[in-house]
This record gives structure tokens, sequence and C-alpha cells, in this order.
């Protein structure tokens, strides 16, 4: 074998080597209600040399928010570790495509990830009104 394309394929098997112990990603399907039910969506969560777990919320077949019964506002994403408070992590807008994204992070490693219909975007307590919803464990 050539000892430049030998050598090049050394680097490239340690670069990957090196980016695959930075994070990984996991992905998990989040529950749609009856609210919803043509909706779907995928939670991907990342894993941080620090410790922080990046997340990233994609939905697809979502009702504009004031097609609900009751009409809403928006939707909000929230996360949510077991005996505490749900803490916002921002609106989650909808398009004329029907499609949503958004990116967040937190500390915690078991938590819930859930999505509420809300009048307010900026709403520090989440509705009853929740369309989708994943547990995560890292």
């Amino acid at each position: 074998m050539n000892s430049k394309i030998f050598y090049r394929l050394a680097l490239l098997g340690a670069a990957v080597c090196v980016v695959s112990t930075v994070g990984y990603a996991k992905t998990y399907p989040m529950t749609a209600s009856n609210e919803v039910p043509g909706a779907t969506a995928q939670l991907q969560v990342d894993k941080e040399k620090d410790g922080n777990i990046q997340l990233e919320v994609k939905a697809n077949g979502m009702a504009k928010p004031g097609r609900l019964t009751p009409a809403a506002h928006s939707y909000v994403v929230w996360v949510q570790q077991e005996g505490a408070d749900a803490k916002s992590q921002g609106e989650l807008k909808v398009g004329n495509n029907h499609k949503g994204e958004l990116k967040g992070a937190t500390t915690f490693h078991t938590f819930n990830v859930f999505i509420t219909a809300e009048n307010n975007s900026q709403t520090k307590i989440p509705s009853d009104q929740v369309v989708l919803r994943a547990t995560v464990q890292e």
C-alpha cells in the first residue's frame, strides 16, 4: 500500500475516533395526543462534554394552534425533571408546511419533554393542553 494513502487513512481513523468521543446523539419518538392525531415528532438529544444535554425537536403534521379545540396562540416546548417545575425551552413555531423545529439545552439527564398549546408563548406555567410528549433517560 502506498505510504501516503496509509497515512491519510490513519489520520481519518483518528479523526473519527476523536469526533465519536465528543458526544452522541439519540433519538426519541414523541407521542401525539388526540389534540393533534396526525402529528409526528422526534426528539434528538446529544450529550456534550460538559455534561449538558442539547435538545432538538422536529415536528411534522402539526395543526396551526388556532385550529385546536380550544384554540390557542402557540406551541411551547417544556422540559421537566421529576418533582420539579417545568421549564420553557421556547416556542415551537409551526409554518404553513405544518412543520416546526426548536433547539434547546438542559442540565437534566432524566426528564420529560412535552409540547403544550398556549395562549401566550411567554407563559411560565404549562397549560393542560399537552399535544406531544417524550421521556428521556440519559
